[in-house]
């Protein structure tokens, strides 16, 4: 049902794969409207309890936005404009997802793709890889991608990336905060499966509540997060999921999660 991504399910975990090799995997509005589908029925389905995104072939996890198409689209003049654009919704979108998002990085990721990379919670890289925000080359900045590339990396780091649009190593890239596991390319499937099994594992509601709590509490002043986080904590302990944990604990077995 989707021209520019894959989307299949196997054992809860829902994989989402940016399908158009041939232009390096580049985001137009066509896939961006195609992964926010394809998010919503992973949000929507019982069965999925994490999310992959990848990018087919191993030449690009994702080059950013399709110049041709995207970014050459039109300009957004009005705060309604700007909020219905593509962009807008494609990063906006992650952290209503509800469920864990990993990134398999088996290709570069530069630009847009960075971005998109860095919107996921996880992010797994084969040792070959390459990171880059190159927009100041041909005159651009990174505007977009920014506003998540900030919240994982420190500034002196950030500035770096933006001013100069060299490109670093997936292990440059984990030592700055931009990926959490550097593995040899021949591993990283295994990785990516053995992680994202592992935390299909656990309490679907655990996952989706704890998420969202994290994205709820980013900016407030600390009493209020703390406050915040200690309700959402009581209500969390309600549930028959932290109930069969805790008794699966004391028991000694492994617990048995409904996702209530």
């Amino acid at each position: 049902m989707y021209s520019t991504i894959l989307y299949s399910v196997s054992e809860r975990v829902a994989r989402v794969t940016l399908n158009r090799p041939d232009a390096r995997n580049s985001l137009n509005d066509t896939m961006v409207d195609e992964l926010l589908d394809a998010f919503a029925r992973a949000r929507d389905d019982d069965e999925v309890r994490v999310v992959v995104l990848t990018g087919a072939g191993d030449r690009a996890f994702c080059a950013g936005a399709d110049l041709g198409g995207l970014a050459a689209s039109g300009v957004a003049a009005t705060r309604e404009e700007l909020r219905a654009s593509a962009p807008f919704r494609l990063f906006t979108a992650f952290p209503k997802i509800g469920k864990p998002v990993l990134a398999r990085l088996a290709g570069h990721a530069v630009a847009g793709g960075l971005g998109l990379a860095a919107a996921c919670d996880l992010v797994i890289a084969a040792d070959d890889v390459k990171l880059a925000t190159p927009e100041v080359n041909v005159g651009l900045w990174p505007m977009m991608i920014m506003a998540v590339i900030n919240r994982n990396v420190a500034p002196k780091h950030a500035f770096k990336l933006y001013y100069t649009g060299e490109r670093i190593t997936a292990a440059e890239g984990r030592e700055i905060g931009l990926v959490t596991e550097v593995v040899p390319r021949a591993e990283l499937d295994e990785r990516v499966d053995a992680l994202a099994r592992s935390i299909a594992a656990k309490s679907p509601v655990g996952l989706r509540r704890g998420r969202d709590a994290f994205f709820a509490v980013e900016g407030r002043p600390l009493e209020d997060a703390v406050e915040y986080l200690l309700g959402e904590l009581v209500e969390l302990a309600a549930t028959e999921d932290a109930k069969e944990g805790i008794t699966a604990f004391l028991e000694r077995r492994e617990p048995d999660f409904k996702g209530r």
